[in-house]
């Protein structure tokens, strides 16, 4: 197969375990998180082994399983999320001077998206439809904008980032975004909630900066791709670089005008 059908093969048996978890919630979509969560930090630490050490190494895959311990316990997010705040602040002075806080990076980067899929999904009546939006809204961004941006071309949106993506992609990456998000909100949402647009277009941004910084990561290291892990798409972070940046985003959303442990409550609260 030509590397555009093996990436969408993969794409199409990725997103459809991803449906099913979600389908089934409980112990079943968090073991996904963190999943999701190891397998971002596993890349991380391997690509930016050259400012890792063996401490940071050891002491984040440690923190890691505690905070996926306390969601499996069903801890609340204030637990969860504090004791992830404490051990990255715990990390930072001890391994600053050899590493300017890659580690630290790492283990918020893998951690925060474990805790917002979590806690998104939850065992409320609304997380499943909170995933399913995320997970249409990220996908509908990726695909749009890939196919659209190699359609139409023009102007570069960042080159120092990443010299591929355009504006014409990430336009037409946000417009699928807000269809999308609108379709599927609509079969779970009050009719004409404008709440579900304007949170489908922030994501679709999220998504692409959260690509665009894991583009620049890899840069800075030198690597086309974060890993193999992924037959046409690299490693596990080219995947799901635009779902880390989104779920953290919707979470916060949730959080902040709905409830921090019912996140998801934001699609019926405004």
């Amino acid at each position: 197969m030509s590397n555009l059908q093996t990436r969408i093969v993969t794409a199409i048996i990725l997103g459809a375990g991803a449906l099913l978890l979600t389908w089934v919630g409980g112990t079943s979509f968090t073991l996904l998180a963190i999943v999701i969560g190891a397998a971002v930090f596993h890349e991380w630490t391997s690509l930016t082994a050259s400012r890792q050490t063996l401490f940071a190494r050891a002491f984040g895959w440690l923190w890691l399983a505690l905070v996926s311990i306390l969601l499996l316990w069903g801890g609340s997010a204030s637990l969860t999320i504090g004791t992830l705040a404490a051990g990255a602040a715990f990390l930072l002075p001890l391994t600053w001077e050899k590493s300017r806080g890659w580690p630290v990076a790492g283990l918020l980067y893998a951690g925060l998206p474990m805790i917002s899929l979590s806690l998104l999904r939850g065992d409320e009546p609304f997380g499943f439809t909170a995933i399913v939006f995320l997970f249409a809204v990220v996908w509908a961004t990726d695909i749009a904008a890939y196919f659209n941006g190699r359609a139409i071309g023009g102007p570069k949106l960042a080159p120092r980032f990443s010299p591929n993506k355009t504006w014409s992609g990430a336009i037409g990456g946000a417009a699928a975004a807000v269809a999308a998000g609108i379709l599927v909100a609509s079969l779970a949402t009050p009719p004409g909630n404008f709440v579900v647009p304007v949170l489908a277009f922030l994501l679709s941004v999220a998504s692409q900066i959260g690509d665009l910084a894991e583009s620049w990561v890899k840069r800075v290291f030198g690597a086309k791709d974060s890993g193999r892990l992924l037959p046409g798409h690299g490693g596990f972070m080219d995947r799901v670089d635009g779902l880390v940046a989104a779920a953290v985003l919707l979470y916060l959303i949730g959080a902040i005008f709905a409830e921090p442990d019912v996140p998801s409550a934001i699609f019926f609260s405004m």
